[in-house]
């Protein structure tokens, strides 16, 4: 496993160096900030462990800098709770407050290694054959994926439709990796995850001084999308003030940071979601009439995985194989009474709540088949 450390104080590092040389199965390469790390890393670094507090560029902007490509574990000697927050919503996988002793860092570091090993083993065993991103086919989701792969093709806005559950972020990832701007970001966001009072601010972004808090300015995600593509998930959640500069920076390609009178030239993709019926919205005065025509260039339902029930078995034999490695289990199946009843259950929460039953399975089962019982559906309502 090769690992790069960034850390600005020199004795820390040296440590680390010292104590990590015991580690034969891992390769260390340090950096004493982060952009020379950032100049320094390439593709076959598997994780990154990185102090916050550092002069230049400090951990947080160094993760956002990222983007994702690498798994990040944070170590700090005076992190407030927020810093730790907006860490984990970055993605970072592990924070370690110092002083530690490099064993819990060795802990974490082969917690995440179990987790790669199993990712890869997973998408060796996977079926070569199948749709990227989906974890099993069935005629109901070839329909929609063909919808999608011609959509994918053209920049024209899409509106996912469908229950919770189903499967829209997978979709809006598969139409990005297959369309024009698949090297450039693929940002989503969460509108019913955001505070009404921030969604602006985390849509453009804001300059240092734009209001009390604004101690330094911030990028929004438009910006950070710029090239790409921009998912906004829950679209209906969208406060009606918002929706009209949501409206402007689509059809100009420009958005404008609060605080500022500068606007900025972007140029991305836009692909939505909901669950929520948006023609009663607009009825009800809640969602704009010329926003949704804006972002229903091309509908695309997905159906629910009740109508997929080729599909059900597929994805319960793969994740019920990746939580078992996951785990450290021996690889467990499912009794013919529990595959039964898997195929006859409704799945209301659909392919989320497929994954959740099968993951409590493996971990609740006492033996290696699944029987019925330990399905917990029961529980669920079923009948």
């Amino acid at each position: 496993m090769k690992i790069a450390i960034v850390e600005d104080d020199i004795n820390m590092r040296k440590s680390l160096e010292i104590a990590m040389s015991d580690y034969k199965e891992f390769e260390i390469k340090t950096f004493k900030n982060a952009k020379d790390a950032l100049k320094g890393i390439d593709d076959s670094f598997d994780l990154i462990i990185t102090d916050i507090n550092m002069p230049g560029m400090d951990g947080i902007e160094f993760v956002k800098a990222l983007n994702g490509k690498f798994e990040v574990i944070i170590m700090t000697g005076n992190a407030t709770l927020q810093r730790a927050i907006e860490s984990i919503h970055l993605g970072v996988k592990d924070f370690l407050l110092k002083p530690f002793d490099v064993d819990t860092l060795i802990n974490a570091i082969k917690r995440e290694d179990k987790v790669q090993k199993v990712k890869k083993t997973f998408l060796q065993n996977s079926d070569k054959s199948a749709n990227s991103g989906f974890l099993g086919s069935s005629k109901a989701l070839d329909c929609a994926i063909n919808i999608a792969d011609k959509a994918s093709k053209t920049d024209a806005s899409i509106l996912l439709l469908g229950e919770s559950g189903v499967g829209k972020e997978v979709f809006a990832s598969y139409i990005h990796e297959n369309s024009l701007r698949a090297k450039k970001p693929f940002i989503a966001i969460n509108m019913a995850a955001i505070p009404d009072n921030l969604i602006e601010s985390e849509l453009f972004g804001f300059e240092k001084g734009a209001f009390t808090d604004a101690s330094e300015a911030k990028i929004g995600q438009f910006e950070l999308a710029n090239g790409g593509t921009l998912f906004l998930d829950e679209i209906g959640e969208m406060p009606y003030g918002v929706q009209a500069k949501l409206l402007r920076a689509i059809q100009e390609k420009e958005v404008r940071r609060l605080g500022s009178s500068k606007g900025i030239k972007i140029d991305i993709r836009v692909i939505s979601a909901t669950n929520a019926n948006l023609t009663d919205k607009i009825k009800n005065g809640q969602f704009r009439e010329d926003l949704y025509y804006r972002l229903n260039t091309i509908p695309l339902t997905i159906p629910p995985l009740r109508e997929r029930k080729d599909e059900i078995l597929q994805i319960a034999n793969k994740y019920l194989e990746q939580n078992c490695i996951k785990y450290g289990f021996e690889l467990k199946k499912f009794s013919d009474e529990a595959k039964k009843q898997l195929l006859e259950y409704s799945w209301p929460g659909n392919i989320r709540e497929l994954l959740s039953v099968v993951e409590r399975a493996v971990i609740l089962s006492e033996n290696n088949e699944i029987t019925q019982k330990e399905l917990f559906l029961e529980s669920r309502g079923f009948n």
